[in-house]
């Protein structure tokens, strides 16, 4: 297989205490701030698939970094730095490394629940719908098929797992841990921020079906934190190719699942290694994201 050199794996600062390393992001602690790097790795099935996707973590960065922009005037956000030459002297020396996939935040006490909006019926929100004609207790009409536009975008929170899935939950669920004010009103944030997202992804020729954000408080203000409105955070569409009934594929990685699932890999052993077919196309399809949103 090919080898790119411009693939990063992982973000290695010698100088700093070891990171953090999530599914994606490897986060360092700088003292008040953190350095937060968007790696190359890919993951599916709750497993990590070598070799990554070169440059997928500058396109999750950098478009990032817009959304934020754009929602400010709704919610302000965690950034300090995006541009390396503002970072801290400290880490001058990992510039090349950290061009374009890394930012600079404020700490954030971040609340314990993905707030996730949905415009439209898919994934988990379909097979809940299927069960109990209704997601996470929000009942909705009957006869909705996969992928049908809700008749209003509904919140859909989930608690935050630290491994495997997030767990969907009701709305009174959320309300009983962290109170009623708090939910209430991180509801209508996710909303508002929903609907600023679907209208200008549809600028861009993009259905935005749902999405998750996060949500923290610094110095006692709640803040956007994470990533934001990314494809790996998001469900987008074209929507030429959306039609009720089936769920149409998604500018993220549901390519690499597809052939996982065609290859006959078992979920539970080593995953095969990707192709270079597969990195290619997976690549393609986040820079198609980016350059329609952007």
């Amino acid at each position: 297989m090919t080898r790119h050199p411009e693939l990063l794996w992982q973000a290695d600062i010698p100088e700093l205490p070891a990171p953090t390393r999530g599914k994606v992001r490897d986060v360092f602690d700088l003292g008040e701030r953190l350095l937060i790097v968007a790696t190359d790795r890919i993951s599916a099935y709750d497993h990590n698939l070598r070799p990554g996707i070169p440059g997928k973590g500058k396109i999750l960065n950098l478009l990032s970094n817009v959304w934020f922009a754009r929602l400010t005037d709704l919610v302000p956000n965690h950034l300090v730095a995006t541009d390396v030459d503002d970072f801290p002297a400290v880490l001058q020396p990992h510039a090349d490394q950290l061009r374009d996939r890394a930012v600079v935040v404020d700490k954030a006490d971040v609340v314990p629940y993905e707030c996730v909006a949905r415009g439209y019926l898919a994934g988990s929100g379909y097979r809940d719908y299927l069960a109990t004609g209704a997601v996470c207790g929000v009942a909705l009409p009957p006869g909705l098929e996969r992928a049908s536009r809700l008749p209003e975008p509904i919140f859909t929170p989930a608690t935050k797992a630290q491994e495997g899935h997030d767990q969907n939950v009701s709305f009174e669920v959320m309300a009983n841990d962290i109170g009623t004010e708090l939910a209430t009103r991180l509801r209508d944030l996710t909303l508002d921020l929903y609907r600023r997202g679907a209208e200008l992804a549809a600028q861009g020729g993009l259905i935005l079906a749902d999405t998750k954000f996060e949500l923290g408080f610094i110095d006692g203000e709640l803040h956007l934190v994470d990533e934001v409105l990314t494809p790996d955070s998001s469900r987008y569409w074209d929507p030429e190719l959306w039609q009720p009934g089936t769920e149409p594929d998604s500018f993220d990685k549901q390519y690499v699942r597809n052939w996982l699932d065609d290859s006959g890999w078992d979920h539970e052993s080593p995953p095969p290694e990707l192709s270079e077919e597969v990195v290619a196309g997976t690549l393609a399809r986040y820079r198609e994201a980016y350059e329609r949103l952007v």
